[in-house]
């Protein structure tokens, strides 16, 4: 079970992409749906759209500045458990929320608990791979992600367009229920806190609550985060406006299966050639995605996007999780993990919200010429901030530190 054995492929670290598959799918059936949910049913505007998608990644974002902190003094796997609990709780929660305000408390709870959730298995499943294989593990588990990208939205259009939202809520339940059954057989690595941890358990200082080595690779993130917001809550309003609704459910499809192959081997490259060979086209990658869905003129070109978005953002966040990782110190993995994931978060959370502010100036063509300019300045950052180092990740660091779960 420990990240020091040479075998990837363990029933713990299977156990932990399916868990992940169900989580991630629950997240997707939903984020792809809110915006317009809220406005059919609460005749919401494009900021409070905006917000009512945003608002679960709000949600995720403050209990992972918490989850980070109190992982290991709570357990990995309780952490799990209990979240995953109150996940499955606020799932059913959609169906009674009768008001815009009522839908926007479930959704901060929802996102609270899957920050919970998904920062307790991301940390923990770094302690079940391989050290020397960081970035190929990475790149697996986060296929579950991938697969979660290609058939939630799907899943969630033919639920709402066959039945309802309400059929839709409890699908997203049944998926929560599964990953929560799954979390009572998976055993997780855990690590015992240090004396001076404990000494300072209650304290909350800006450093215990984030890794200050993580910020350079998590700002890159954040914005990352911010532009793929962008397609997340308006690729449906936009292609439902533009009359492109097969181009954009394509485009999913295609983008999973970009990144599905690309994980298969990115993760390999970065782990022999360093980070600078994968990051540099997968931003280049990302930012020509979001200009051809500015100019998408058809139905073919918003597909032909997803193959871009696909091997840039999808192919870009194991990588990045991998360079955070191998840049914290060993007591402080799970800290790194939730620092990635706030400022990831923090950018998929706001992005919404600045979007929905743009969108009535520039329209949506014009948001996705914004959208491909950030990420031209983005790749810049990332040279400024990790990539003229060209430094590969410390492979070797925390493994020693992790033992298996009772």
């Amino acid at each position: 079970m420990s990240g020091s054995s040479q075998k990837l492929w363990t029933r713990g670290f299977v156990l932990a992409i399916v868990t992940n598959l169900f989580i991630s799918l629950v997240f997707y059936l939903l984020m792809t749906t809110m915006a317009l949910y809220a406005v059919q049913e609460f005749a919401a505007s494009d900021s409070a759209a905006g917000f009512a998608s945003g608002s679960f990644v709000i949600g995720a974002l403050a209990a992972r500045v918490f989850a980070g902190k109190f992982l290991d003094f709570i357990g990995r796997r309780r952490m799990l458990i209990a979240s995953l609990a109150v996940f499955v709780a606020a799932s059913v929660l959609y169906i009674p929320a009768s008001n815009l305000g009522l839908l926007l408390a479930v959704r901060l709870l929802h996102g609270a608990a899957f920050g919970a959730a998904s920062t307790s298995l991301s940390a923990s499943v770094m302690g079940l791979i391989p050290a020397h294989r960081r970035g190929e593990g990475t790149g697996y588990f986060g296929i579950s992600t991938t697969l979660a990208t290609a058939v939630g939205p799907f899943l969630a259009v033919l639920l709402v367009d066959s039945a309802s939202y309400r059929a839709l809520f409890l699908f997203a339940a049944a998926c929560a229920a599964v990953a929560l059954i799954l979390s009572l057989v998976l055993r997780l690595p855990e690590r015992t806190p240090g004396p001076e941890e404990l000494k300072n358990k209650w304290r909350m200082h800006l450093s215990d609550i984030l890794d200050v080595s993580v910020l350079p690779i998590a700002s890159v993130m954040f914005i990352a985060g911010a532009a793929y917001a962008g397609i997340l809550s308006f690729l449906n309003s936009y292609a439902q406006t533009e009359g492109m609704v097969l181009g954009a459910s394509v485009f999913f499809v295609v983008y999973a299966g970009v990144v599905l192959v690309s994980r298969l081997f990115v993760g390999r490259i970065q782990d022999r050639h360093g980070d600078n060979a994968v990051v540099y086209p997968t931003l280049l990658s990302f930012a020509a995605g979001l200009a051809l869905l500015a100019y998408a003129p058809n139905d073919t070109v918003m597909a032909v996007a997803g193959v871009f978005v696909g091997f840039g953002f999808g192919a870009l966040m194991p990588c990045a999780q991998a360079i955070a990782v191998g840049m914290a110190a060993p007591a402080r993995i799970g800290l790194a993990t939730s620092t990635f994931f706030i400022f990831m978060d923090a950018g998929v959370g706001l992005g919404p919200l600045l979007l929905g502010v743009l969108l009535p100036l520039s329209g949506f063509h014009g948001m996705y010429w914004v959208l491909a300019a950030v990420l031209l300045g983005n790749t810049v950052l990332y040279y400024f901030v990790h990539g003229r180092k060209d430094r590969r990740p410390d492979h070797t660091a925390f493994v020693a530190q992790d033992t298996p779960a009772a």
